[in-house]
C-alpha cells in the first residue's frame, strides 16, 4: 500500500489514498487532499542526486555549452556523476519553492526517486532491487547560472532550502515491477514541457545501487534521485509545476518569490 506523511490537526499522520482528491488518515478520517500539510513521504537519510543521467538532457546542455564544457559532459558518461544534498532541501507535495532573486534561469527536474529499505554494502547489480523499499516522485530544481562552469561544486544550487520536492506517495517496490519502464512528464501551468522515460537513463537503478554501495554502506531511508530527461523551461514565481512518474503519482509544487530580510525591505 502506498503511503504518505501529512500534518493535520496539530499531529503527524500516515495517510493512504482514498477517493479521487481525498486521503485517508491512519485514524480512519478522510479529508480533502488540499487540507493537510504534506511532508516528504518518508524520513530521508542520505540524499544522493544524479547529474546528467539521461543522454538527451546531457546533449541538451552540451549544445548550450562551450566546446570544453561539452567535452567534459561527454566524458562523464562512463561513470555516474553523483553529489550529496542536505535534508533542508526537501519539501512535500503541494509545497512552496522560492526562486532566488539572482537566478537567471531556474528549471524543474522531474525524477524517479529510489528509496533504500535494507542496509547493504558491495551490493551486486542482480540483487540491487532487493534493497529497495519503494519509489516516489522528485522535482529537484536547478538554477542554471549557478551551475556553470560544470566543474563547480553543486552546493550553492542543490542544497538551497526547499528546492527539492518529494511525494506525494512512497510506493512499495512490489507495486513497480520494472523501474526502468516508467514514463515521466512535467506540466507548468497546465502546459506539457517535459517528457521522458526511465529506460533512457545512462546508468539504471540497479547499477546506481551497485556503484554507490561499492564504496559506502547504503541504509534504510537513503534516497537516490536518478536524474531528469531533457525539457528545461524557465519558471517564475506563481508558476504551478506538476511532475508525474507513471504509476507513482503527480507531485504538485508552486514557485514563490525570494525571501528578503526585513532590514533590506526597509532600505
Amino acid at each position: 500500500m502506498r503511503t504518505a506523511r501529512v500534518g493535520y490537526g496539530g499531529a503527524l499522520h500516515e495517510a493512504t489514498p482514498a477517493a479521487e482528491g481525498r486521503v485517508r488518515l491512519a485514524d480512519g478520517r478522510v479529508v480533502d487532499e488540499g487540507e493537510p500539510l504534506w511532508l516528504p513521504p518518508f524520513e530521508a537519510r542520505t540524499i544522493f542526486a544524479l547529474a546528467l543521467n539521461y543522454g538527451d538532457h546531457a546533449a541538451e546542455l552540451a549544445a548550450k555549452s562551450s566546446a570544453e564544457q561539452a567535452g567534459f559532459l561527454q566524458a562523464q558518461r562512463a561513470e555516474p556523476i553523483v553529489f550529496i544534498k542536505a535534508a533542508n532541501t526537501l519539501v512535500g507535495h503541494r509545497g512552496l519553492t522560492r526562486r532566488p532573486a539572482d537566478g537567471e534561469f531556474m528549471h524543474y527536474e522531474c525524477e524517479l526517486a529510489v528509496v533504500i529499505g535494507r542496509q547493504g554494502k558491495r551490493i551486486k547489480r542482480e540483487r540491487a532491487i532487493d534493497h529497495v523499499a519503494g519509489y516516489t516522485v522528485a522535482n529537484d530544481y536547478a538554477i542554471r547560472n549557478f551551475l556553470e562552469p560544470y566543474y563547480r561544486p553543486n552546493l550553492r544550487v542543490k542544497s538551497r532550502d526547499g528546492c527539492t520536492a518529494l511525494g506525494p506517495w512512497l510506493v512499495p517496490r512490489d507495486e513497480v515491477p520494472d523501474p526502468m519502464a516508467l514514463h515521466l512528464s512535467t506540466h507548468v501551468n497546465g502546459r506539457l514541457v517535459q517528457e521522458g522515460h526511465t529506460r533512457d537513463m545512462i546508468h539504471d537503478v540497479a547499477s546506481l545501487i551497485e556503484y554507490l554501495s561499492g564504496f559506502m554502506t547504503l541504509s534504510p531511508g537513503d534516497v537516490i534521485l536518478t536524474g531528469t530527461p531533457k525539457g528545461s523551461v524557465d519558471v517564475q514565481p506563481g508558476d504551478e509545476v506538476v511532475c508525474e512518474v507513471e504509476g507513482l503519482g503527480r507531485l504538485h509544487n508552486r514557485l514563490v518569490a525570494d525571501w528578503v530580510p526585513e532590514p533590506e525591505r526597509a532600505a
